[in-house]
């Protein structure tokens, strides 16, 4: 897939994609969820990619009951957007998919918002296992100060504004991110014993955080940074670093400023990005394609992203 494909500039192309990527099996009916029981309704008056079903006589199209539906973007519009903030690594900023779809700031904003809530597809569950060893560390995120609005700058309060965020990755495997309040031992526990097998080896820095909670796992090792250790036979905490690296490239040289109000939903795209890299045999088009397929049962409404945001 590159962007001279049809589905980039073909609205009736676009929606033969999405209905190939979300129904391999035949049109799946979103009100009572019956697969491949549906006639094509044709004719002047119907609507374009118009089903109904012949189980619950409702009427659907692809787009029913997910990020897409009754957006007044055409079709390939979404999916350009889609495929470009599935292959951009360090993100891609709403401006850009403005100039690139030909859309107003605000509509690509709002896209951009729409498909990192298709991007958040959480496991049930835990990562790591037996053998296996998972990283955890926190950092701090949210842009500089100097970038933020006037108005919104706590420096003359105290403290550069900045939001806590904890990531732990299963070496070879995937990263999970969380937003949280703040760094304590009773906020990064309930997210590490809820989120990594205790079967696993944990692996951290030298906060003084994790030697308790590393107790109840298979084993727990800690390198020491502040005494320049950063390995120790299998003991690191490497992979977490280079996400980090990642997540922060796209924050100061991407975004420039992430609000708390959305921090949740960007770490949600930094993660699927990494759990759908190239080094585990996923390229641009089949992460694109997955994105799509993440797509259902995430209706927003434009009132539900704005609440509580201003950045």
């Amino acid at each position: 897939m590159h962007l001279s494909d049809p589905i980039f500039s073909d609205v009736t192309a676009a929606r033969e994609h999405l209905e190939r990527v979300r129904w391999p099996n035949g049109p799946v009916c979103p009100h009572c969820g019956v697969v491949n029981q549906a006639t094509y309704v044709g004719g002047k008056a119907a609507r374009v990619g118009c089903y109904q079903c012949n189980a619950c006589r409702e009427q659907f199209t692809v787009t029913v009951g997910t990020v897409f539906e009754r957006s007044k973007v055409p079709l390939n519009k979404w999916l350009l957007a889609s495929f470009l903030m599935s292959s951009s690594k360090k993100g891609v900023s709403a401006h850009q998919i403005g100039r690139s779809l030909g859309v107003t700031y605000k509509t690509a904003w709002f896209i951009c918002h729409r498909l990192r809530e298709a991007m958040h597809n959480p496991s049930p569950a835990p990562i790591g296992g037996s053998g296996k060893a998972v990283e955890a560390d926190e950092t701090y995120v949210g842009g500089k100060e100097k970038n933020r609005h006037r108005n919104k700058r706590k420096g003359d309060r105290g403290g550069v504004a900045k939001e806590a965020v904890v990531t732990l990755v299963e070496r070879g495997g995937e990263a999970r991110s969380f937003h949280v309040a703040n760094v304590t031992a009773r906020t990064l526990g309930r997210v590490i014993f809820t989120n990594v097998d205790r079967r696993s080896h944990l692996n951290a820095d030298g906060s003084p955080i994790y030697p308790g909670i590393g107790r109840d796992f298979a084993r727990f090792s800690a390198v020491n940074h502040a005494a320049g250790e950063y390995v120790r036979d299998d003991a690191h905490s490497n992979t977490v670093e280079s996400y980090f690296a990642v997540l922060k490239r796209g924050v100061y040289g991407t975004f420039h400023h992430v609000s708390e109000a959305h921090l949740h939903r960007y770490l949600a795209e930094f993660d699927f990005r990494y759990n759908n890299r190239q080094a585990l045999g996923v390229d641009d088009t089949m992460r694109s394609d997955e994105l799509l397929r993440g797509i259902g049962g995430k209706r927003l409404t434009y009132r539900r992203p704005r609440e509580g945001a201003h950045g």
